[in-house]
């Protein structure tokens, strides 16, 4: 059964200790009730340490062990917190706003926080694309003169796959790639395509391959760069989004160490841009966080100060 607060208030209502929290990250991780690792029991008591007590064996299994939250030295209600105003403001959060609003100490607390559940975002074992999809690759980074599209330099590479429901974008795929050749493009769809998928894409000889790979391919764009808009239509809507999406929110700088978590944000966002409820959003973030390994500081946070959003 999804249970998740409607608004703030009964967020705060329903989230106000640690122990609710525990409890909530407890039965949205044992869906079918708590089994102990150890002995293999099914019952088991919930402690205000954050663990659970095995009732036969007495084991001591921790709620927060091997999710997003552990090891973390802030409560749960903060984080719950975030989770919710992360899921309720419609385009996401800056760090700056997080630290503000949830009353953290500091920038670098907020930002980490951040690319902590933004890494949360990607489902384990997420259903690929289906149908028919278009691919294509767009260039993320500021203005530079020379070259624009494909041999740009100075730009990260972003594959894109958007399915195709009528003249409607279904699901989304967001990755950064090295590189346009067949090497980078094809494991790259196979990662997010399922077989048997009809994919429309330019006339760039490293899509070749696909018919081999087992997908259906349709070159839809044969010449210039300028049909591309017109001949994969979501592909480049996607595209358009999402650079005003990083200049908007993340005030145009997404980070080039930290692009994937950038892109798995937007593309939950844009997956669940039709949910009911802003709460069913918190649900669903929540349901991954504890999903989703640890991700310690020294993972996410390379020798560089920390900067941008």
């Amino acid at each position: 059964m999804e249970i998740y607060p409607k608004d703030m208030t009964q967020m705060e209502k329903l989230f106000s200790t640690q122990e609710a929290c525990l409890k909530y990250l407890a039965a949205l991780r044992w869906t079918s009730g708590y089994i102990c690792p150890s002995c293999g029991a099914g019952k088991g008591w919930t402690m205000g340490n954050g663990l659970i007590l095995c009732a036969h064996c007495r084991h001591q299994q921790s709620i927060m062990a091997g999710t997003v939250f552990q090891d973390t030295h802030l409560p749960l209600p903060v984080w719950f917190r975030a989770m919710w105003y992360i899921c309720a403001n419609k385009n996401g959060m800056s760090a700056q706003n997080l630290m503000r609003l949830v009353g953290l100490g500091s920038y670098n607390t907020a930002w980490l926080c951040l690319h902590k559940l933004r890494r949360a975002m990607i489902r384990p074992g997420r259903e690929r694309l289906s149908g028919v999809v278009e691919a294509d690759e767009a260039y993320i980074g500021g203005e530079r003169e020379g070259k624009r599209g494909r041999g740009a330099f100075g730009k990260q590479i972003v594959f894109v796959a958007a399915e195709v429901r009528g003249h409607k974008i279904g699901r989304i795929r967001l990755s950064v790639i090295p590189g346009v050749s067949s090497e980078d493009l094809l494991p790259t769809i196979s990662e997010s395509v399922e077989e048997g998928a009809t994919i429309r894409t330019d006339g760039w000889t490293s899509y070749n391959g696909l018919r081999d790979a087992g997908y259906g391919h349709v070159i839809a764009v044969k010449n210039t760069e300028e049909l591309a808009d017109v001949r994969l239509p979501q592909c480049h809507l996607v595209i358009s989004l999402l650079k005003r999406w990083i200049l908007g929110t993340l005030q145009g700088s997404a980070g080039t160490d930290h692009l994937q978590d950038y892109l798995n944000e937007f593309a939950f966002r844009f997956n669940r841009r039709s949910s009911r409820s802003r709460g069913l959003l918190f649900y669903r973030l929540a349901q991954m966080a504890v999903l989703t390994v640890p991700n310690p500081r020294s993972t996410i946070v390379g020798p560089q100060d920390v900067v941008g959003g």
